[in-house]
């Protein structure tokens, strides 16, 4: 798959909404759907790290902000705003788990000058063993926090996804719906559930920002649906890949369970679980340094 080189603007990007980070961004553009985003400081040696946000109604770098501050300098890191959401282009598009890998693999054919170091949030770490099974010399290693797919609990399978995803994104309700989804009232409510306290303020009104750039309902609502899930990923996804090493973070959740977690670390070599702090899901902002401390130890294990 090829493309056009990076640009700071490409066809449908988010015009108006504010950085999530202090770095440049750019855009690489996608055929048939919306552009990719991409933060980038590569003025440090080292390998490569790619991190990439959650999805939910409003996700974008926001999310790894702290992470990103912190390796800028030490190593080259690059954070992606995923087609839907941040800075990327918006709009509708069949939003799947094949899209977003499709995209991630792309990127890491494109930009980064050697494999990666891959960093993801929830949802999106489907995405990335993903992107990492279908381009495996592109990844040295994977961390995935309070990753999605290591619960009994399924997700709607893929046949009911594509019948309730039409009557969510189907005109005219499904801005009045979204609307209310990304008001601020339910971003504060559901946001502060991922934190032991209360989000950071800055965070909530950038959340609320991005869900507010035309286009920005189609991505979620794909979300709502029950179509960016993939059935059985920890067979389908995660017990396939054995030849990264992949570390998980993962304490507590209010969105993702992971009753199997345990039992599939153990009986995968390659796998690792640790705990930082006690977290709801972002330990990387309630405790940065001891989330880097952990990802550290991680990594130099590798060397």
């Amino acid at each position: 798959m090829t493309s056009p080189a990076p640009s700071s603007l490409a066809p449908g990007a988010t015009a108006g909404l504010p950085l999530a980070l202090d770095a440049s961004c750019e855009h690489l553009s996608c055929k048939h759907r919306p552009s990719l985003a991409y933060y980038a400081d590569s003025h440090r040696a080292g390998r490569p790290l790619v991190l990439i946000h959650s999805i939910n109604a409003a996700p974008s770098s926001f999310e790894v902000k702290p992470l990103f501050e912190h390796y800028r300098h030490q190593r080259p890191v690059f954070s992606l705003d995923l087609p839907g959401f941040g800075q990327a282009g918006r709009g509708r598009a069949d939003y799947s788990p094949q899209h977003y890998a499709n995209t991630i693999k792309q990127f890491l054919d494109q930009v980064p000058e050697a494999p990666v170091d891959l960093l993801a949030l929830s949802l999106s770490s489907e995405f990335a063993v993903r992107a990492t099974l279908e381009q495996p010399h592109s990844v040295h290693s994977l961390v995935l926090i309070s990753p999605t797919g290591f619960s009994q609990r399924q997700p709607p399978a893929p046949a009911l996804s594509r019948r309730i995803y039409p009557l969510l994104d189907g005109p005219p309700w499904s801005q009045p719906m979204f609307d209310l989804v990304a008001s601020r009232r339910s971003i504060h409510y559901y946001l502060n559930k991922s934190f032991m306290q209360q989000a950071p303020q800055e965070m909530l009104d950038y959340a609320y920002a991005t869900a507010h750039q035309p286009g920005a309902r189609h991505a979620p609502l794909s979300f709502l649906s029950g179509k960016l899930f993939t059935p059985q990923a920890m067979t389908n996804l995660y017990g396939r890949l054995t030849n990264h090493p992949a570390l998980v973070l993962a304490d507590r959740d209010p969105y993702v369970r992971f009753d199997q977690l345990d039992d599939f670390v153990a009986s995968h070599a390659n796998w690792q679980r640790a705990r930082t702090v006690p977290n709801m899901g972002l330990p990387h902002w309630e405790d940065v340094t001891a989330t880097t401390k952990t990802l550290d130890a991680f990594w130099q294990s590798l060397d």
